[in-house]
């Protein structure tokens, strides 16, 4: 009986030891990878704004720079021998890695706040964002090729392990996102966790160098017949037709991704775990279908067919079950745990979320996962090619994906709301299917399969509901009721209204109503109540209309600048101003004291280099995500300069730590209790209780009060608690406070938030 031959034992052993090894350091690439993307991307939004224009072009920057480094690998990558190859990865790790040890003095110190005020340009922040993130973003683009080229030693198995190799990075992706979002970040903050993700990197370098010695060191030489594709083999097409389809894969994926943060964001009510649970999500359910697809290649006969009703069923998938949670969102049991009522700021609800998230997102991305192993089986025909096409495939997938982001982000959800984006990203993958049904019909062949699927698809697509009726039954809108619902790319606004009164929902949150909440009017009558000259007025967030309508009433005030980020928040207004002429949001819609811009407060105040008398922070809840670039030491500082001498800062107060925040900032504070708002100033604040109920009590302020049907009298009981006032010589306690690089309400799982009942304890 005669055994295996020593030397094929031993190669096995070693390309098994290979895969496992650079599986472990590409899990750990993707892991760091995920990590810094997600604070790159806030560092630089305190640099473009985070409205979505710029948060699309960040994200292009950032895809750009990848698709770079694809297209470089490719070109370069089957030059190199399996053993270069390893090292050259983990030269490729230690290059990001020495960028990420220096992205906090470089994105932040010198682009965020150098460069900050003087580039303003769409075009200008776009080629700072690029040029910040192109270092690191061309390195990861290069790993995919040079690993596999590392990695692949036979070009039978070829698909099968840069099928594993791309699911074990999206696995380690979506673990960085997942331990990132809900552990991570918000422990340690930013900076300690941009370190933690080069050492992973680090580790992944050291894992290509231990293991090079075991691969080969001579470049493999093309066959002198490579694989050919006959016109009537299955899966007889090109590489640059292969592309094009991945590009259209590439597209609806990151399209898809994106219509899902929009609806699950807003179910979720924009918290700073959403994001994280929603990528998490989908990179699972897309790794997991990487790997599956990587086993299931052998029962595929034809990858066209196969490529095309994957993209098919993921696509119906995804319309369907959005159809079907915009049919239960009403049924009494659904409402009662997830209603848009409910406050789900909790573990409990973070925990339906993820069930609603693996729900609606685990299928499609599964299935879009499988594609990526077919198309390598379709394309991989040499092992002297192997970089060359995984370059090329992988240029192809970054390009759609670039494109999904911006044409959904910013073209589709804009026009077509989210019910049309759902129906116009169902009819492309319609289309595809029509493709193939034309060609199947040209050789003379049925498909029964595709003509069901696409019949499928067609019927979903009859009886998808209007963005109107979708977003009115999203947020309660019931019988007898009325719904004003406006949606483009930067949010969504809806106004329930029943009997002419109601809430206004606000990315998921009951941000203010019509007629105005008390609270939001004292809000913003405070500031220009207590200056003695208030005649330039800011304020950061609009709601209803209450706090900048409130902002208006002394008539000593000659502008009130109220900036909105979310733009459909005016077309509500103006809508509901249009059915009620005499009310207060008409009245803020047509007085022309009031400019209402559009746009991102905290980037207007860094770089208009404008002055105050009064800047006022309409209430935002400090556990929503970015709420922290309004409750930052550094925009209370940017605040603080904007202001002109003896000038006022008027901001509610949740939390002790944004109360600790504010007085380290302000010299002189007063916290006004029970209603928990902040004044801050660099002089005196002039401010005595009866005083200012006495302004409160005025003719002027009643009249102004009146017409958004608020009672002054109200305000005694919200003022009734002695305030708390901090002077220079105060001492400050110094306890922890929210910075642009660790905002700790945000991140309230990790770091409880408390009440500030007593801050002078």
């Amino acid at each position: 009986m005669h055994g295996v031959p020593g030397s094929v034992v031993r190669a096995a052993a070693d390309e098994r030891a290979v895969a496992w090894t650079m599986g472990g350091a590409f899990f750990a690439s993707g892991f760091a990878a995920l990590l810094y993307q997600v604070i790159w991307q806030r560092m630089l939004g305190l640099f473009a704004g985070s409205d979505a224009v710029t948060a699309a072009l960040v994200v292009g920057a950032f895809l750009l720079g990848l698709g770079l480094g694809s297209l470089a690998a490719g070109l370069l990558a089957d030059r190199l021998a399996p053993r270069r190859a390893a090292a050259v990865f983990a030269a490729v790790e230690l290059g990001i890695a020495g960028f990420a040890l220096l992205s906090r003095p470089f994105l932040y110190d010198l682009v965020v706040e150098r460069l900050g005020p003087l580039l303003t340009g769409r075009w200008e922040v776009f080629a700072v964002c690029f040029a910040g993130l192109l270092v690191p973003t061309f390195l990861m683009g290069l790993s995919l090729p040079v690993l596999a080229k590392a990695v692949v030693a036979r070009i039978e198995t070829a698909a099968h392990r840069i099928g594993l190799l791309y699911g074990v990075n999206t696995l380690g992706a979506a673990a960085g996102t997942l331990a990132g979002g809900f552990l991570i970040v918000g422990s340690i903050g930013f900076e300690a966790s941009i370190r933690l993700g080069a050492a992973l990197n680090a580790l992944a370098a050291l894992a290509a160098l231990a293991i090079r010695a075991r691969l080969p060191d001579d470049v493999p030489a093309a066959r002198a017949a490579p694989v050919a594709i006959t016109a009537a083999a299955p899966g007889a097409m090109g590489l640059p037709a292969w592309t094009l389809l991945v590009f259209l894969s590439g597209f609806l994926i990151v399209a898809l991704e994106i219509l899902w943060v929009r609806v699950l964001g807003i179910v979720g009510q924009g918290s700073a775990y959403a994001f994280p649970l929603i990528l998490g999500v989908f990179l699972l359910a897309d790794g997991a279908g990487l790997l599956y697809g990587a086993h299931w290649l052998r029962r595929v006969r034809d990858e066209r067919r196969a490529f095309i009703l994957l993209q098919s069923w993921a696509a119906l998938a995804a319309a369907a079950t959005l159809l079907g949670l915009w049919l239960i969102s009403a049924w009494p049991p659904f409402a009662a745990v997830m209603g848009i009522e409910r406050f789900r700021i909790s573990a409990e609800a973070l925990g339906w979320l993820a069930a609603m998230a693996v729900v609606l997102i685990g299928p499609p991305a599964f299935l879009l996962g499988m594609s990526f192993p077919v198309v390598q089986r379709a394309v991989q025909r040499d092992i002297a090619t192997v970089g060359f096409r995984v370059g090329i495939v992988q240029l192809g997938n970054i390009v759609g994906n670039a494109a999904g982001s911006v044409v959904s982000g910013l073209v589709l959800l804009h026009q077509l709301g989210s019910a049309g984006t759902a129906v116009a990203l169902a009819g492309l993958a319609g289309g595809m299917l029509l493709w193939w049904l034309v060609h199947c019909t040209r050789d003379g062949r049925r498909d029964a399969t595709a003509f069901g699927l696409a019949a499928a698809t067609a019927g979903v697509i009859a009886i998808f509901p209007s963005n109107a009726a979708w977003w009115s039954r999203i947020h309660g809108v019931g019988d007898g009721q009325q719904g004003i619902v406006a949606e483009d790319r930067s949010g969504v606004a809806v106004l329930r209204l029943a009997n002419g009164a109601g809430p206004m929902f606000i990315t998921g949150h009951t941000q203010s109503r019509v007629p105005f909440w008390p609270h939001h009017v004292l809000l913003g009558a405070l500031g220009p109540a207590i200056h003695p000259d208030p005649r330039e007025v800011m304020v950061i967030g609009v709601g209803s209309g209450g706090t900048p309508y409130a902002a208006g009433w002394n008539p000593a005030t000659e502008r009130v600048r109220a900036i909105e980020l979310i733009q459909p928040v005016y077309r509500v207004i103006r809508d509901y101003a249009a059915r009620h002429p005499d009310s207060a949001p008409a009245w803020l819609a047509r007085d022309p004291r009031f400019e209402l811009a559009v746009g991102d407060g905290r980037r207007e105040i860094f770089v208009s280099g404008r002055r105050w008398d009064v800047v006022e922070a309409d209430a935002i809840l400090p556990q929503t995500s970015h709420s922290g670039m309004l409750y930052s030491v550094e925009f209370l500082r940017l605040v603080r300069d904007s202001l002109k001498p003896g000038g006022l800062f008027v901001q509610w107060a949740p939390t002790r730590r944004v109360v600790e925040s504010f007085v380290s900032v302000f010299p002189h504070a007063v916290l006004l209790r029970p209603l928990s708002v902040l004044i801050g100033s660099t002089a005196p604040i002039p401010l005595d209780r009866e005083a200012l109920l006495a302004r409160f009590a005025s003719q002027t302020f009643r009249d102004w009060a009146a017409r958004a049907r608020v009672e002054p009298a109200e305000f005694a009981r919200m003022l009734a608690a002695p305030p708390v006032v901090w002077t220079p010589e105060t001492p400050r306690k110094g306890g922890e406070v929210n910075t642009d690089l660790f905002p700790r309400d945000e991140y309230y799982l990790n770091n409880p938030v408390e009440w500030p009942d007593d801050p002078g304890s």
